[in-house]
């Protein structure tokens, strides 16, 4: 009889899936590529001119391994926010440091908190920490501040997650609303407030970083408005006393070392993200445009995606997916219900834009001849 090891009781009861599978999965498995790649929330304007070149210089020295402390890019994002050096934890984008901020804050069998439709990566995070997780609707395309909070307060919950702008709708609280949600969290509860989006929100969504707060996370990235998804590249700011538990927990040579090379050049350069956030912007218009002519409903939004209401229920929304898919346009749909009613289709390049405006009305007579 073959021997063989223990695997613990909660990987065992795991699910065999992934959040998402990726574009690249889909080409091999289609056979061809995807004339437009709207789906991942990537921004394809690119990173800085200044950190292309960092990390081409980088490459030289590949045989390194990065900065263990991460020194340089944490002094660049203290200066930023205007904080000390031992509030900011570097993780490999926003999910490593998600998976940390659980393994801290939640012990196996205690509860966490999110909205039914928020990042799932999150959910996984959880689930393989053996916590408890609480889902709560989202209401009006929102997450539900008020209904998360009960929630969070009721299950004595040791984490709750709120993303603002979320993702995948879209949708946003304005700073005001989230410093009522800060100042009603009850004790011995973490909040985990995921800004992956907060460059391209509107001025009076993100509301100042306070590090004299302990039960505050904030969670930032370098994969949307600074255009190096594939670096994997994020940081949390916070109390002293809670970043210094990521330094127990964390892969301190986990962080890729060109990236860490490109990041801080990105940072550096304030006026190019604030170019590609207008360029961002105006993808945002014609995508909603291109919705609008199609007779669909474009949800207002404050990340580098538009949601579309394709008018009907999740299979006809599916089916209107499948359709792009099918005619070599990438995007991706919220899969909760209420939300799935919609598609959601990334900012692009001009020409990725043309191809979803060319096909869209294809993949929607499609869906409805299946219907």
């Amino acid at each position: 009889m073959m021997r063989r090891p223990v695997i613990t009781s909660v990987v065992e009861a795991l699910a065999h899936t992934v959040p998402f599978v990726g574009p690249e999965q889909l080409e091999r498995t289609r056979g061809r590529p995807f004339r437009a790649r709207l789906g991942a929330n990537e921004s394809a304007f690119g990173p800085a001119p200044g950190a292309i070149a960092a990390m081409e210089a980088a490459a030289r020295d590949a045989w390194k391994y990065c900065d263990p402390e991460n020194h340089d890019l944490r002094e660049a994002i203290a200066r930023l926010h205007r904080v000390n050096l031992d509030n900011v934890v570097i993780g490999e984008g926003i999910d490593g440091l998600l998976g940390l901020a659980v393994k801290i804050a939640a012990d196996p069998g205690t509860t966490v908190v999110t909205s039914d439709g928020a990042y799932p990566t999150f959910n996984f995070h959880v689930a393989a920490q053996g916590a408890r997780l609480v889902k709560i609707p989202f209401r009006d395309d929102r997450e539900d501040l008020e209904a998360l909070l009960t929630a969070a307060t009721r299950e004595r919950a040791r984490v709750l997650y709120v993303s603002n702008p979320n993702n995948p709708m879209g949708s946003w609280w304005s700073a005001a609303d989230l410093a009522q949600l800060i100042d009603g969290l009850p004790d011995g509860l973490l909040l985990l407030l995921d800004e992956a989006y907060c460059d391209t929100a509107p001025a009076g969504t993100v509301p100042p970083i306070d590090i004299t707060n302990p039960q505050v996370l904030r969670l930032r990235t370098f994969s949307k408005a600074y255009g190096l998804a594939g670096a994997r590249i994020g940081y949390a700011v916070g109390e002293t006393s809670v970043i210094s538990n990521f330094e127990k927990v964390r892969n301190h040579y986990g962080i890729n070392r060109t990236g860490q090379i490109g990041a801080l050049a990105a940072i550096q350069d304030q006026a190019y993200l604030a170019s590609a956030v207008e360029r961002i912007d105006r993808a945002r218009r014609r995508l909603s445009e291109i919705a609008e002519t199609n007779g669909l409903k474009p949800l207002p939004s404050a990340t580098n995606f538009v949601a579309i209401d394709c008018g009907q229920d999740g299979s006809f929304a599916k089916a209107v997916l499948d359709a792009l898919l099918q005619r070599d346009v990438f995007a991706r749909k919220p899969m909760a219900p209420g939300l799935d009613r919609c598609i959601r289709v990334s900012c692009g390049l001009d020409d990725e834009l043309e191809v979803f405006a060319e096909v869209l009305p294809l993949a929607l007579a499609a869906a409805h001849q299946s219907k």
